[in-house]
């Protein structure tokens, strides 16, 4: 079985059920938006009492699977999961009842299995099908994109997702060897591509490092899947309910941040500047980074930022 190390475990959990001057929520309803292989849902469910409840979410079916068999089976009356993107975490919610929930957490890394497993083709690591797809039964993989668009699309992807310098040449070298009849069809080629494309690199980092990030966040939508998720989190959240956040690469981190500080300012009406102004929606509460130990003990963690904030009452 292919393992899994949980990100910010203790500290995620913590941000969600803790409450400044209160008691821990420990018999809410919290939603975790993306079950992994569980680590989060487990230790939430570890925290909680008897009337609390996780419902968790993911888009993967082998991670949906996990939940209910072998050793990553989660076997709780308090527990359930659905199998789909957390960009609709609204539309499910209201398919089992809830209506309001005193935590989201949004965990928005690839999870070891994914990475680890040749056959998904996230990693460049491991030569396998050009695929990306988090859900791959359906969507559109890396390789049929890479095998329609035009050139210039392609750059742009490459140079907007995997913010890479290099994205033009890149582009033109993948459109070459589709047009000369041998268009990019696994992981390999596509590494071996990007590194002869590519004639600076930076020190510790894979060339292809930038080019597969922004494939696998075109594939799964995963910047406009995260604006959604944030948006049905707010108005899901009861007052003084958390939100949480673990973003492992800028671009995500950006949308969160910015989400969270416009929630969390007063909006003034130029038009009618002596008018009252508005209570904010959201309090933020800071943001937190791994420690030297848990970053010595899982590497993939060096990146992480969570980002935690909480629903004011005044705009309940």
């Amino acid at each position: 079985m292919l393992s899994h190390t949980t990100v910010l475990l203790h500290e995620a959990v913590e941000a969600l059920v803790a409450r400044d001057d209160a008691p821990p929520r420990v018999d809410g309803t919290y939603v975790d938006g993306t079950f992994g292989r569980g680590g989060h849902s487990r230790a939430l469910l570890q925290r909680l009492g008897q009337k609390g409840r996780v419902i968790a979410l993911d888009r993967d079916p082998e991670a949906v699977a996990a939940a209910a068999s072998g050793a990553t089976r989660v076997d709780d009356p308090r527990f359930c999961i659905r199998h789909t993107r957390f960009g609709d975490l609204a539309a499910v919610l209201a398919a089992e009842g809830v209506h309001q929930v005193d935590g989201v957490l949004l965990d928005l890394g690839v999870s070891s299995p994914q990475i680890d497993d040749p056959a998904r083709g996230f990693s460049f690591r491991h030569d396998g099908p050009l695929d990306m797809r988090m859900d791959p039964t359906r969507g559109e993989s890396a390789a049929d994109f890479l095998a329609r668009a035009d050139e210039r699309h392609i750059a742009e992807v490459i140079r907007d997702h995997g913010e890479e310098r290099f994205a033009r040449q890149i582009a033109k070298a993948l459109v070459a060897r589709r047009e000369g009849g041998d268009p990019v069809r696994t992981t390999g080629a596509l590494s071996d591509l990007v590194a002869r494309a590519v004639k600076t690199r930076e020190a510790g980092q894979d060339p292809a490092t930038r080019t597969f990030q922004a494939l696998r966040i075109l594939v799964n939508a995963e910047l406009e899947e995260l604006q959604q998720a944030l948006s049905a989190a707010l108005a899901l959240l009861v007052p003084g309910g958390r939100l949480a956040v673990i973003s492992f690469h800028s671009l995500e981190d950006r949308i969160v941040k910015t989400f969270i500080a416009r929630e969390s300012r007063p909006e003034v009406d130029r038009r009618a500047p002596f008018a009252p102004v508005p209570p904010t929606r959201l309090r933020a509460l800071g943001r937190i980074r791994p420690g030297a130990a848990e970053v010595q003990a899982n590497p993939r963690a060096r990146s992480a930022i969570l980002r935690v904030a909480e629903r004011t009452a005044a705009a309940a």
